[in-house]
């Protein structure tokens, strides 16, 4: 089997998420830092292993961990080995675990944030409205990441003046250009500043996620302050992460496919069908970090061996045509059934999917209403992802808005 060094200036991803599914359904990959894993790369081999009992997210099962092969300043040490949350534990401790999460964003509990979202978004609009007319903005800084950020902090009771300080550190944490001398330093950082968010969310309880796993532990859940740091830390890191892509990619997409961009302005396709659509054409997560064999496991006519780690490419498996038939490769807003697993499946399934799906179906039509005109400033292919594995990332999104609407141009 060829191994495939996956790029960590992610240069082309298409390409590299191409050569993934050309190598069958079980690729062989080097990650940044030269550590070898496996990667599935089709999306019903995907399913069946994120559904398998002998797939576990403990990395002591890892051969390369017990080989002392894995340093502490590895650049994505964070991914691998983050501590105790429901992101490292199988079985019952991540039920227990994820029971609490799923109960803060059930569909009937995210609906209810809708009209803090419609404000966000609106008021996000204003900025945009204000700023100088003809200039190219940055529509990533300036709407796609103040969006999520605020709506992942309120939910989870974390303060405004805390937003520049976790950027600045999940740049780090998802980043595989970080230094590994800078590695170590980056996650006390982060455990420090979560930390100070519990401590001052059990001084003074909210109505928020954070203050609700403080008293679940209080209350017999026997929640460890390690596993309420790092829940915290997760959700906070997953919950604006993707949904920053998703609006990201839905408007790179629109562009680069004009005519569909017209019928979704004229009503012909729904918002729904375009989210859908670009979560698997070009999906928010490229690869997901990292389980692991606990015995060999045939995937296809290929054999993941026992003991090695595994990564789940959604970026090949998206655009699997055993799936999705020749036109897999396509952008099609209208594709009917699209039963892609950008958020995941299994017990393991995100449970952030109905927000960032919310937050998208909110914040796209309200852009769009407002800049219909909007379109990119630069050519497409001189967009640029940053040097993240784990994210189907742009550095920045130029675009010029055009004339408001209801304004003479």
């Amino acid at each position: 089997m060829t191994r495939i060094a996956l790029d960590p200036f992610v240069r082309d991803l298409d390409g590299e998420s191409a050569a993934l599914r050309a190598a069958g359904p079980l690729a062989e990959v080097e990650l940044p830092g030269g550590v070898h894993v496996y990667a599935v790369t089709r999306h019903a081999e995907a399913r069946a292993l994120l559904t398998d009992s002998r797939v576990v997210k403990d990395i002591n099962v890892w051969n390369a961990w017990q080989r002392g092969e894995i340093p502490m300043d590895w650049p994505l040490i964070g991914l691998a080995n983050p501590g105790r949350s429901m992101l490292t534990v199988d079985g019952a401790d991540h039920r227990r675990l994820r029971t609490l999460v799923a109960q803060a964003l059930t569909v009937k509990r995210v609906e209810r944030l809708r009209a803090g979202i419609e404000a966000l978004t609106n008021a996000s609009l204003e900025r945009l409205a204000a700023l100088p007319a003809g200039a190219p903005v940055d529509l990533k800084a300036e709407f796609a990441y103040p969006l999520p950020m605020n709506v992942i902090s309120e939910l989870m009771g974390v303060d405004a003046a805390d937003h520049p300080r976790l950027k600045e550190l999940f740049e780090k944490f998802f980043s595989t250009q970080t230094p590994p001398e800078e590695v170590p330093q980056m996650m006390a950082d982060l455990g420090t500043l979560f930390t100070k968010i519990v401590d001052a969310k059990r001084a003074n309880p909210g109505d928020d996620l954070t203050s609700a796993l403080i008293a679940a532990s209080e209350d017999g859940d026997h929640l460890s302050d390690e596993e309420i740091v790092n829940t915290l830390q997760l959700i906070i890191a997953a919950g604006h992460e993707t949904t920053i892509s998703l609006i990201v990619n839905v408007v790179e997409a629109l562009a680069t496919h004009p005519e569909q961009r017209k019928k979704v302005l004229n009503g012909e396709i729904g918002w729904d069908g375009v989210i859908e659509e670009t979560l698997r054409w070009n999906t928010p997560t490229s690869h997901v970090l990292i389980r692991f064999a606990t015995e060999d496991i045939e995937v296809g006519d290929q054999v993941l061996p026992k003991g090695e780690g595994l990564i789940v490419s959604f970026g090949a498996l998206g655009r699997d045509e055993e799936q999705y038939g020749p036109t897999a490769g396509e952008f099609d807003a209208t594709r009917t059934p699209n039963r892609h697993i950008a958020f995941g499946h299994g017990p393991h399934v995100c449970p952030g999917a109905a927000l960032s799906r919310l937050e998208a179906g909110i914040a796209l039509p309200a852009l769009y209403e407002r800049f219909p005109e909007l379109d990119l400033a630069v050519p497409a292919s001189e967009l640029r992802n940053k040097p993240i594995v784990t994210q189907n990332d742009l550095h920045e999104l130029p675009v010029e808005l055009g004339c408001p609407f209801g304004h003479d141009s």
